[in-house]
């Protein structure tokens, strides 16, 4: 549940649908399955193994690991999750304000929740201070969890947080499919796949999600590798996290795109997506309040684990590193983030661009990083050992895919986008 908890955080609930709408439904659905299954869970596994095997976090596992420049490549990026987890734990803070003003407005009060949300550019004062003191709430917060440390903190959180939000995205969906209008926004989600939508775009994004879905990027998972006892069947443990991140955004898609069409919103609205369409989805329900609270409050207990992950991250590098005591590393790690928290706050022009810069392309780029120095410099009888299977085809037949067709998709992935995007040349037509 743990793992699972880094894993589905924001990624699946809020990062998914506002990425499904942004390119275009159906064709990035289907290849970001494709990504999971047969890139996202064995990439899982060759973290895990990288963690697992050399014992320390971010900052020491590529050095140990052998691959040429590790102790460089692990502060690389052990500072690229100090930029992430800013607007990350900012995105936290809006989740919170909307389980605020689902409570207030249980009580016969009035909070237009929305008012949190960056405008789309130029500045607003009101959210700029909103987002400024919920976001030192979650980070201060997430102090405490980490020092108290990773079992006691995490661990309990996670066996009722994560169970409970799957519970409520299921009748959400009940609701949200029984609206007028409904079946064209799941049609819109599942049924309207073409081969020609697959542009390099679309492919970069699905594979950046899957990777921002499953806490994939050479950080959180080596740092939480660390910590598994060595009976554990990383390979069971990375098909069933795989399965349930994956779940947790098809759930959520299923719960907000028949909403979407059904209040005539814009499926490509951004960020702010989820925000836009549940609240009007819960007026409609009988108690609706109550599965309002319920959710934002599952929602922002299953992203405060991932937040509490990468706190963790950088919190470990730095104990592994220093001589410092856990309360000076939490404090110094916590004032850091905030102040990077800080320029995503201004607006969505912003915002976006800081989303699919350290959400995507460096978490694609991370897990690369991790999948090669497991494959290719940890030596194959240890790789092999750290699997927990018996040497057979099937684990010599995962060892190579590791090895070669992993880092190739997403290179491939990486480079076709570049070409596209930055050259204007087509592989492809």
């Amino acid at each position: 549940m743990t793992m699972i908890g880094v894993a589905v955080g924001l990624g699946a609930v809020w990062r998914f649908p506002y990425m499904v709408g942004k390119f275009g439904g159906a064709a990035f659905v289907v290849f970001y399955l494709g990504i999971v299954l047969f890139i996202g869970i064995p990439a899982l596994m060759a973290e895990w193994i990288l963690g697992r095997h050399t014992q320390r976090g971010t900052l020491g596992a590529y050095e140990k690991g052998g691959i040429p420049g590790g102790k460089y490549v692990g502060y690389f990026l052990f500072f690229i999750v100090f930029w992430a987890t800013g607007y990350y734990s900012n995105a936290l803070g809006w989740v919170g304000f909307h389980a605020l003003g689902e409570l207030v407005n249980a009580f016969g009060g009035y909070l237009d929740a929305r008012v949190i949300l960056p405008p789309q550019q130029g500045f607003n004062l009101t959210s700029f201070i909103l987002q400024l003191l919920m976001t030192a709430l979650v980070i201060f917060t997430c102090g405490i969890v980490l020092v108290k440390g990773l079992r006691k903190g995490i661990e309990k959180t996670s066996k009722w947080i994560v169970p409970t939000l799957f519970g409520i995205l299921v009748v959400l969906i009940l609701r949200s499919v029984t609206l007028s209008g409904a079946k064209q926004g799941i049609d819109w989600f599942i049924g309207s796949f073409r081969f020609d939508a697959l542009k390099p775009s679309v492919m970069a994004a699905a594979l950046g999600m899957a990777f921002f879905s499953m806490s994939l990027g050479g950080t959180f998972m080596v740092i939480y590798g660390s910590y598994l006892e060595k009976k554990t069947i990383v390979s069971k443990n990375a098909v069933f996290t795989g399965i349930a991140a994956s779940s947790a955004g098809l759930l959520a898609g299923f719960a907000i795109f028949p909403a979407v069409f059904a209040f005539g919103l814009e499926p490509s609205s951004g960020p702010g997506l989820i925000f836009s369409t549940l609240p009007q989805t819960f007026d409609l329900m009988p108690a609706g309040w109550v599965f309002g609270l319920l959710f934002f409050v599952g929602l922002f207990g299953a992203a405060y684990l991932s937040d509490v992950a990468a706190f963790e991250v950088l919190v470990g590098g730095l104990l592994d590193n220093t001589n410092w005591k856990r309360k000076k590393a939490v404090f110094w790690v916590c004032a850091i983030v905030y102040v990077l928290a800080i320029p995503p706050m201004i607006n969505m022009k912003i915002f976006v661009p800081w989303d699919l810069t350290f959400g995507s392309g460096m978490q694609a780029l991370g897990s690369l990083l991790a999948v090669v120095t497991a494959a290719w410099f940890i030596k194959r009888y240890e790789f092999l050992k750290e699997l927990n299977m018996r040497e057979n085809f099937f684990q010599m037949f995962l060892y190579w895919w590791l090895r070669i067709i992993v880092p190739a998709a997403i290179l491939f992935v990486g480079i076709n986008w570049v070409l596209e995007s930055v050259f204007g040349f087509k592989i492809f037509g």
